[in-house]
This record gives structure tokens, C-alpha cells and sequence, in this order.
């Protein structure tokens, strides 16, 4: 048995393990089991929190998807270790460790956290995809209404829809067919977006290896850079998300993004890994 903290950023929900003292030997299908909703305790994604690599980090964090595949960003879930690890520390700034590297993170106002997700990548090799082409505006990449996405990288690849009202997509149906669109070597997770207000967006995601989610951090980041790059908003946008707001900024001093919401813990107990 495994101690867990069940947490979630939105209704984008996760369970944490703390391996920093002990080797939990996770398995994908170890993962998979925790993961099922109906037979384990269920989560868009798991976070295992494990000794820092590098000295300037408080921890390491290492992001699993519910099909047991791995990630190498995830927002709403690096807030909410954030939150722990502030709690932990006493301290209001921390540190986290992750496969695209250090993310910091510092208290905000109201209980939120504000956590620093680094650069946006635009290049097409970085976000990554298959071939050297205008990210800007991804040619031969539809399904049904969808077409002409913006694709960005966060630590993990997104491909954003501009369209004239997001809750009128077929989420359901055409998330799937973008996520393994080929240009994507890595599969995606998939944006639809339309504009609300000034710099304001409403948004929803089809997240990859998991589905439709409530929230989705790197995907309001990924959705807020790409609605910079195209002229629709400035570089401090508003996301309505299905579960409620998260606020972007994308800093044009270094490229990076800084998103900003609210974290709150569901419940803990104990599972069989």
C-alpha cells in the first residue's frame, strides 16, 4: 500500500505519490490500474514527487498520463505540488524539477499559485513535429470544422483551434483524430478556443492519453501564446476553462509563460500499487 494526496487545479485532478524516501517500482500498468476511475482512484494525471537532480530545485517531479505514458509538463499539476512543497518548506517560493526543467513557482494572491512554465517553443522541432513547417499556421492539419491550428510546445506538444464558438465543437469525436495526426510524433493535446471578450478566451481541451478535461495548465499556456502570435490578444490573456479561470502572461523579456490559478486538495488515503 501507498499513501496519496488526491488534488486537483479546476477540476483537472491528480494523485500524488511521494517516492523521495522509498522506491515505489512503478509499472504502466501499475499506473494504468491507479488510474481507472471505476477500479483505482482515478486522475487525469499522476505526479510521483522523488529526490531533486539539481541542487537549486527543492524536488524532482515526474508526470504520468493515465495510459502510463509519460510527460514532460504539466501546469495545473505543477501548481499543486507547488502548493505542497510551499506548505512543506514554510516558504511562499519553490523550485520544482521536471524533464523540461526547473519550473518556479511563488505564492498569489487569494490562495492562488503563479508558477513559471518557461519558454514557449516555437520551432517545429521543438514542439516536436515530424517535419520543418510554419507553426503558425499547421497546413493539412483538420477534422471537421478545425483547421488552420497554431502548434506550440510546452514541455509537451499543443495544437490550438481558433474558432468562433468553442462549445459548439465536437470535442469528443475530433479530439482524438488531431491528437495522432501524424505531423505529431509524440501524439497532442488539442485546443479549442474562441474570444470572449478583450484578451479574454474561452477554452477547451482534449488532453492527450486522457481525454476532455476540466483544465488543462499547459494547454491554457500553449492556447494564450498562440492567440498572442496570431494579433487576437495581447500577451496577458483570461482562459475560461470548463473549471474555471486561469490567467496567463507571456513575458516578451525571455519568452516565458506564467500562469496563475487555484489548487485545492480532494481527499488522501492509501492504494495497492
Amino acid at each position: 500500500m501507498v499513501a496519496f494526496i488526491k488534488m486537483h487545479g479546476l477540476g483537472n485532478d491528480f494523485v500524488v505519490l511521494d517516492a523521495r524516501g522509498r522506491d515505489l517500482a512503478l509499472t504502466q500498468a501499475g499506473v494504468r490500474a491507479l488510474g481507472d476511475r471505476r477500479r483505482g482512484v482515478g486522475f487525469d494525471q499522476l505526479l510521483v514527487l522523488e529526490p531533486a537532480q539539481d541542487a537549486d530545485a527543492d524536488l524532482f517531479m515526474r508526470i504520468y498520463n493515465p495510459d502510463g505514458s509519460e510527460s514532460g509538463a504539466c501546469g495545473n499539476g505543477t501548481r499543486c505540488v507547488a502548493a505542497l512543497a510551499m506548505d512543506e518548506s514554510g516558504r511562499d517560493r519553490v523550485t520544482i524539477e521536471t524533464r523540461r526543467g526547473l519550473l518556479r513557482a511563488e505564492a498569489a494572491a487569494d490562495g492562488r499559485v503563479t508558477v513559471d512554465m518557461g519558454e514557449a517553443l516555437l520551432d517545429a522541432a521543438d514542439v516536436p513535429l515530424a517535419e520543418a513547417v510554419d507553426t503558425l499556421h499547421l497546413a493539412g492539419v483538420a477534422a471537421g470544422p478545425l483547421a488552420d491550428p497554431v502548434a506550440v510546445g510546452m514541455g509537451n506538444p499543443h495544437c490550438v483551434f481558433f474558432v468562433d464558438d468553442a462549445e459548439a465543437i465536437d470535442l469528443e469525436t475530433h479530439g482524438p483524430a488531431v491528437e495522432r495526426h501524424p505531423l505529431f510524433p509524440e501524439r497532442t493535446n488539442v485546443e479549442v478556443a474562441s474570444q470572449i471578450g478583450p484578451n479574454r478566451l474561452r477554452l477547451r481541451v482534449w488532453e492527450r492519453g486522457v481525454g476532455i478535461t476540466e483544465a488543462c495548465g499547459s494547454g491554457a499556456c500553449a492556447t494564450g501564446v498562440a492567440a498572442a502570435r496570431r494579433g487576437l490578444t495581447g500577451r496577458t490573456v483570461a482562459l475560461e476553462l470548463d473549471g474555471g479561470r486561469l490567467d496567463v502572461v507571456w513575458r516578451e523579456s525571455d519568452g516565458h509563460v506564467l500562469m496563475t490559478g487555484p489548487v485545492a486538495t480532494s481527499f488522501v488515503g492509501e492504494a495497492p500499487l
